[in-house]
């Protein structure tokens, strides 16, 4: 399976992305090492979308917090960069992708970032990862 994340990217030009304590949606938390992921810089924090594809090399389960009655499971991440985007992708070009219940890769993404627009950790379909592919 594929993997999507948003996050604050500190350094978009940098091989290899730590992110720490992210939170997982939509089958996010079984994120494992050797998964591909499609990474997307936060434009919430100032990024412009989809930036790389990489592939993990850790993936760390974030212990619960004792006495918290819920909590959204967090993963934290090591990312090797393979490649950069060649083609802008984020919340403007996503946002035609209106109708969630279509069918169509672009209202996965669109439904799983922007619906909620937190940072976030998500699995998806094999559609929306050769979507994603044809970006860079």
């Amino acid at each position: 399976m594929a993997y999507v994340v948003k996050a604050h990217i500190v350094d978009p030009g940098s091989e290899v992305f730590i992110l720490e304590a992210q939170k997982t949606m939509y089958g996010g938390k079984l994120i494992a090492e050797g998964d591909t992921v499609f990474i997307f810089a936060s434009e919430n924090e100032g990024g412009r979308g989809l930036l790389a594809r990489g592939v993990v090399t850790t993936a760390k389960v974030v212990p619960r917090k004792p006495g918290v009655a819920r909590q959204t499971p967090r993963v934290s991440l090591s990312i090797r960069r393979t490649a950069l985007a060649k083609r802008p992708l984020g919340r403007s070009q996503l946002k035609s992708y209106a109708d969630w219940g279509d069918g169509q890769p672009g209202s996965e993404l669109n439904f799983k970032f922007y619906r909620q627009a937190t940072n976030k950790i998500a699995g998806v379909s094999e559609e929306a990862a050769a979507f994603l592919a044809g970006f860079f």
